[in-house]
């Protein structure tokens, strides 16, 4: 029986969302701008997919006879969240955007959390990770006191140095966090932020650990798993869905182990069907967050090397997708997630050559296109490639 596999280039947009100005994301472009400030990437193997047919990306030209359709998809939800896009993605999209503090949370929220976990709280401001850190890493090893921040995205962050509150009792207080937090501040995640090191030199560890707020209705995942598909999720896949339609969890701290762990699991997978969906975290964990265009074009080129060994050891009859949740332009002033559409590349071992699969309403085609593939429940939105991708229906006009 064939398998599906989903990969997720976290935020690697590809510019021209219609509503990114609303959003204050007007001339973000994750992909085409990084590759403009490094003077081109090298991505052949992407190139070959169709990937410079669908964007234009420096160093990366429309080819002929792409071997994959090739297209892009624009976000219907409100937000620019992870979890959103990975919803949309699964076919539930969120009407209502997730509440957001750009400055800091409430009283209310955190008299409400120092009672509930016995700790006390530094910050409480929307800020960088990795800059809070070196500001109130000190006081924290001094006080014990927790650092909580939050972003521009709907994230209740708690930072804490491992050897002031072990991994154990941090995530247990991520854990009392996410059941306190209900409407109206429902975040969509609450996020563990473990770090290390000494005053001057305080580094984050891989160790954080997301705490989704649960989808509230059912996704793909859940329709192909009735349907005899088993799922495995590798990465912050699990998290970002609370693990509603998760059959497997593969853990991995960043880029390389999760391409490594998809490879292998998708060696394994024997005769039953298999959905196999990866988030890769390191484009919008160490590069988008931290403005960094040569790490993300350091980050791309390893992507493609990898994908062209995993091409060569795909099965007949198996789907490729790979996508992304949403931008994270690294070289715009701004630090955080960015309103962009999404790429889209569709492979088909031993398919026909690929087509343009032309700008798709929402990304919750990803997901009607999985159901499709696998003869399950279609989900409430989307529209499926599936027909094109296979050679079955016209191309789009």
């Amino acid at each position: 029986m064939a398998h599906a596999v989903l990969i997720i280039l976290d935020g690697i947009g590809v510019g021209g969302a219609p509503d990114a100005a609303a959003y204050g994301d007007a001339g973000s472009d994750t992909l085409g701008n990084t590759a403009r400030a490094v003077g081109g990437l090298a991505l052949p193997v992407l190139g070959r997919l169709g990937l410079g047919n669908l964007h234009a990306v420096e160093g990366v030209p429309p080819v002929d006879g792409p071997r994959a359709g090739y297209g892009r998809l624009t976000e219907i939800s409100a937000g620019k969240d992870s979890t959103t896009g990975h919803w949309e993605l699964m076919g539930l999209v969120t009407e209502q955007p997730l509440p957001t503090y750009p400055d800091g949370f409430p009283d209310e929220v955190i008299d409400a959390f120092v009672t509930a976990t016995g700790y006390g709280v530094l910050g409480n401001v929307a800020a960088s990770g990795t800059e809070i850190i070196q500001r109130l890493g000190d006081e924290h090893v001094a006080t014990g006191k927790l650092i909580v921040y939050t972003s521009a995205d709907s994230v209740f962050q708690i930072a804490a140095h491992q050897e002031v509150v072990p991994l154990p009792q941090l995530y247990r207080v991520c854990e009392i966090a996410r059941e306190m937090l209900v409407p109206p501040h429902q975040v969509s995640r609450v996020i563990a932020r473990p770090f290390i090191g000494t005053s001057g030199d305080y580094r984050r560890t891989p160790h954080r650990h997301d705490y989704s707020v649960r989808p509230p209705a059912e996704l793909v995942l859940d329709a192909v798993q009735e349907h005899g598909v088993t799922t495995v999720a590798i990465g912050k896949i699990n998290d970002l869905f609370a693990g509603q339609g998760i059959d497997t969890h593969v853990g991995s701290k960043g880029n390389v182990e999760g391409m490594e762990q998809l490879a292998d699991q998708y060696r394994i997978a024997d005769g039953s069907p298999k959905l196999l969906l990866v988030n890769l975290v390191d484009f919008d964990m160490l590069w988008g967050h931290r403005n960094d265009p040569l790490g993300m074009q350091g980050g791309l080129e390893q992507f493609d090397a990898w994908l062209a060994r995993f091409l060569d050891q795909m099965r007949s009859g198996d789907l490729l997708l790979i996508t992304a949740d949403h931008g994270n332009d690294p070289t715009t002033p701004s630090t955080d997630h960015s309103r962009e559409q999404v790429p889209l590349l569709a492979y088909l071992a031993g398919g026909p050559p690929g087509r343009d699969l032309g700008t798709r309403e929402t990304f919750a085609d990803v997901g009607a296109t999985i159901a499709d593939y696998f003869g399950a429940s279609p989900p409430a939105h989307g529209t499926s490639v599936w027909d094109l991708v296979r050679g079955a229906a016209a191309p789009q006009e």
